[in-house]
């Protein structure tokens, strides 16, 4: 059975930032790699007039998830710096919402609902069903699916569009996902 893009729709990309990819602070494998899925999806997307919706890690220099304050990470995604763009092949549209998260120094938030405004923009309009994909699996892509389920969201997990820190990781965060009401799907689950 193929799932429809309705009205009600969005795309929520997590987290595909410069040091989250190869080359970056805390590289996750493959990341770059769904780049070009996640293109797809956005082109799916904008040919069915959807709302498309960016979150980023958006750090200050002395976050408290950093291994200098104690934390398990090290620094990456400061604000403004090249690590905190965008992966340079993710091809947003002008009209794509960017959600910045952790950004206060003594507050960790994984999900991209988690401080931000995205609750409010998506009731706002009219969205019922989100649409998953970015990094890591198992940390910020599995907290927004979470969050978005615990927020009465139908949540669709893009499987084809993410990357995860480790394979058993990964796999244990998707049984999670799944176990609490997320559906996996990739790109052929989709109708149109």
């Amino acid at each position: 059975m193929k799932v429809s893009l309705t009205a009600g729709s969005a795309l929520l990309i997590v987290d595909l930032q410069n040091d989250f990819c190869e080359g970056g602070a805390l590289p996750i494998p493959g990341c770059s790699s769904v780049v070009t899925t996640v293109n797809k999806y956005i082109d799916m997307f904008i040919k069915h007039r959807a709302l498309i919706i960016a979150s980023r890690d958006w750090h200050p220099p002395n976050h408290i998830s950093f291994k200098t304050r104690g934390g398990p990470w090290p620094p990456h995604c400061i604000q403004g710096s090249k690590g905190a763009e965008f992966h340079p092949g993710l091809a947003l549209p002008s009209n794509a919402i960017v959600v910045s998260k952790a950004y206060l120094p003594d507050r960790e938030a994984y999900s991209a609902f988690d401080g931000t405004e995205l609750h409010y923009v998506l009731s706002m309009n009219s969205v019922r069903r989100l649409f998953v994909a970015g990094v890591a699996t198992e940390y910020c892509v599995k907290a927004s699916v979470l969050d978005a389920l615990k927020l009465g969201y139908e949540v669709f997990l893009l499987t084809d569009a993410i990357a995860g820190v480790s394979e058993e990781g990964s796999r244990e965060a998707l049984s999670e996902m799944l176990s609490s009401g997320a559906v996996l799907l990739t790109m052929e689950d989709i109708a149109g």
